[in-house]
Parts: structure tokens; sequence; C-alpha cells
């Protein structure tokens, strides 16, 4: 059990952490400059916090009361820094013998010939980190860190260093090796996709504060704040002004519509839309279109013609009498010209999503 509970002050902001975190992998996820590596850091004891404390299966790491606060060599964590932090005049054995802990030297060359086969490395252990790429400098980052038998991993934007082909082949290894892990997991990253696929939980931070842990799914589906909607995936918000809240009722005022939901809470500022859950229809059953959750729009820019098409497409609301929306739809039986042909797309009202900031 990992319980973390600090404050930071940095030159523009107070970082501000509190949480915990048990065998799982707890993806940490928010935008650049947030304080995200500087939470892996303070944690690592790299860096010291202000105030607070930090546990680690029941070891106090830090305690600002009780000024505690343990060296990182004492607090046995694997850190993988972004850039791997590699000795580049080691070859790839060195490497990793640097990674074994004074104590724990009886049996180092068996333990290296170990991790060198569970890792990939088989066939490198005479290179050097130049002569390395992305992914095969990650393995054996990642091998020295296992040599050092930490507690705890934690991994600073593991795949941001590293192309699309390789990211795919990294992130399969990462989930094999978290399976077999089984402890806990800290992963740092700015990309929501990266969180989806390697973690099970994650807390978003925005402006130095972190929310409340989450799945990645209730992430997704209900995001905690606007920030987090934003960078769950989310593109298109409106502020909102409720009607009738028994009936669900609220109008729109950044698309210039009255739209309803039963998902309407008494709180609710703003409402959000994922771009693949709008539907291009011109119907409208029973001469309703708030039954229907209609919005017309224009379409002013168009991407792509394969499967789904990208279009941004202007709306009757917004602060200057229109406002846009960024759509994924399924091309449409004529087609959609690129300007001037309106045309009217629809929201499912279990698919709208509400902020109360």
């Amino acid at each position: 059990m990992l319980i973390v509970n600090f404050v930071k002050h940095l030159h523009s902001f107070d970082l501000i952490v509190d949480f915990q975190a048990k065998s799982e992998v707890l993806g940490i996820l928010g935008p650049s400059g947030c304080g995200k590596s500087m939470t892996l850091k303070c944690i690592a004891g790299i860096e010291k916090p202000d105030s607070g404390y930090i546990e680690l299966d029941g070891v106090v790491l830090f305690d600002s009361v009780k000024n505690i606060n343990l060296s990182p060599q004492d607090r046995h964590m694997g850190y993988l820094f972004q850039h791997y932090a590699l000795f580049p005049t080691m070859t790839v054995e060195q490497n990793l013998l640097a990674g074994i802990r004074p104590e724990n030297t009886e049996n180092k060359m068996s333990e290296v010939r170990q991790i060198i086969t569970t890792m990939k490395l088989v066939g490198l252990e005479n290179k050097k980190p130049d002569q390395l790429s992305g992914g095969q400098k990650q393995r054996v980052a990642l091998g020295r860190i296992l040599l050092n038998k930490p507690k705890i991993l934690m991994l600073d934007e593991p795949l941001s260093a590293l192309d699309q082909y390789l990211k795919w082949q990294v992130q399969l290894e990462l989930v094999e090796l978290f399976e077999r892990w089984q402890k806990t997991v800290l992963l740092v990253s700015h990309n929501r996709e990266e969180i989806f696929q390697l973690c099970d939980t994650v807390s978003v931070l925005t402006k130095g504060v972190n929310e409340a842990k989450q799945t990645v799914e209730e992430l997704f589906n209900a995001p905690q704040s606007l920030s987090a909607g934003v960078l769950a995936g989310c593109r298109n918000f409106s502020k909102i002004e409720i009607i009738d809240l028994s009936q669900g009722l609220f109008k729109a005022h950044d698309w210039g519509v009255t739209l309803h939901s039963s998902k309407l809470t008494p709180g609710s500022r703003y409402c959000g839309a994922y771009s693949h859950n709008f539907e291009v229809t011109n119907k409208i059953s029973g001469n309703s279109a708030v039954a229907e959750n209609l919005i017309p729009v224009s379409c002013l820019y168009r991407f792509g013609k394969g499967v789904t098409e990208s279009l941004v497409c202007s709306t009757p609301g917004g602060s200057n009498g229109h406002s846009v929306l960024y759509l994924e739809l399924r091309p449409v039986e004529g087609g959609i010209t690129d300007k001037d042909e309106p045309f009217q797309v629809s929201i499912p009202p279990q698919d709208l999503i509400f902020f109360n900031s």
C-alpha cells in the first residue's frame, strides 16, 4: 500500500497530491507542466515536499511533522526516467550489473542472465546504449530497475521517446511486465491512450491538484471535471442553463439548442459530448427537436473519406452567434459537402456528460 499526501511549493503553483495505491497500475494523467514528474520525484525522495506524509508498505518515507525523510536509496523504489538514464560508456550487461544492490551480489551474474532473458535482451549483452533502439534501451533500464528489487515501479512518460511503431511493441511488453509484477505501479503520462491501454486506475492532475482516483472506464464515461473531460478526449463542451430539472431539460448556450438528459444534476454547469457519439439525422419523431436532441449544423471543414470522417461544424450558439462541434461520423449516403450544406446531428441523452466545474 502506497499512501501519498503532500504539498510542494513550485514557482507558479502549489503541487497538492493526495492518493493511495494498492497492487494496481495507477496512471497520473495531466498536461505538460502540471507537476506529474515532480510528483514521482517527491515520492522517490529526489525532491523534498514542503509538508505532508508518504508511506509505503507500512514504512514511513516522509513525514514533515516528525522530520522523517528517507534517502532515495532507502526507499526501495524503481524509477524509470523519461530518457532511461543509462550509463553511455557501459555495455548492456554492465548497466544491468549496476542495478544490483551491494548487499545482493552473491548470485548477481545468474540474476543478470535471467533478466537478460526475461527482458528479451539476449545477443545485446555487449552493446552500448548508442547501439540500441529506443525500445531496447527501455528494456535495459527496466531490467536494471528490477535487479534492484524495488517495492514499487514508477514510470515517467515511458513511451514519449518512441516512434509509433515501437510504442505498440513496448506497450505489449509493459503489459506483460505489469502482469508479472503484481505490485504497485505509478505511470505518468499526458497521453490518454497510454493511460487507457496500460492502467487500471487513473488520477487526473491539473493545475497542481490531483482528482480522486477512478477506473479508466469511469474517466472516459464520467470525468470528474471539465479539465478531466478534455484529457479524456472529449472535444465538445457547452455552458448550460437548467430549464426543468425534473424533465432533464437544459439550454446548451454554446450550441444554441435545448436538450434533455436524465443525467442532468442540480449542480451541472457544463455539458460535454464525445465526437463519435453524434449521428446525422434529418428526421424529427413527433415533430420535437428536443425529444431527438437535435443540433442544426453546417460543415466548415472535412477531413478523411474512409470508415469515418472528421468534421468541424458551426452551430447556432456561442457568444458570437455561432460555435463549433467536432464530429467523427460514418459517411452519410449522398455525402456531406465541405461547406454551405446545413444538416442536423443528434446526440443520445445517455451520451451527454455533465460537469459542475
